[in-house]
């Protein structure tokens, strides 16, 4: 088992890592919307930013652990409010193209910081 570690994306808030290796695979962390040097900055603006950087703080997570957005397995999605669906599945969709990992979407009380989105994944290293 490998921690990954990256400063190309928010440190974690919490006792965890951003991202465990285990032989083949990475499981991240769910990933909100706090920029590389822990700004909450984004977190004031619409789902549509929020998203862009979730999946962006994804990506460079990803990156770090030898994988990419196009070795995702599965993601799963943390919404705040399920109404904001179509403009995070819109987001989302231009991430990952023609990829279309396995999905679920979860419509969810509170996220941490009051985010709107957070996405974690399980990709191929």
């Amino acid at each position: 088992m490998e921690f990954v570690h990256t400063t190309s994306a928010p440190a974690a808030i919490g006792p965890y890592s951003q991202g465990v290796k285990v032989g083949d695979l990475v499981f991240t962390s769910g990933q909100i919307a706090l920029t590389p040097d822990g700004g909450e900055e984004v977190l004031a603006m619409g789902v549509e930013e929020q998203t862009k950087q979730v999946l962006t703080n994804l990506s460079y997570v990803l990156e770090a652990a030898g994988s990419s957005l196009d070795r995702v397995i599965k993601t799963t999605i943390y919404l705040a409010d399920m109404g904001d669906f179509a403009k995070v599945n819109e987001i989302y969709a231009s991430f990952f193209g023609d990829h279309k990992p396995a999905r679920s979407t979860v419509a969810v009380k509170t996220l941490p910081k009051n985010a709107l989105v957070e996405i974690e994944a399980i990709a191929k290293v």
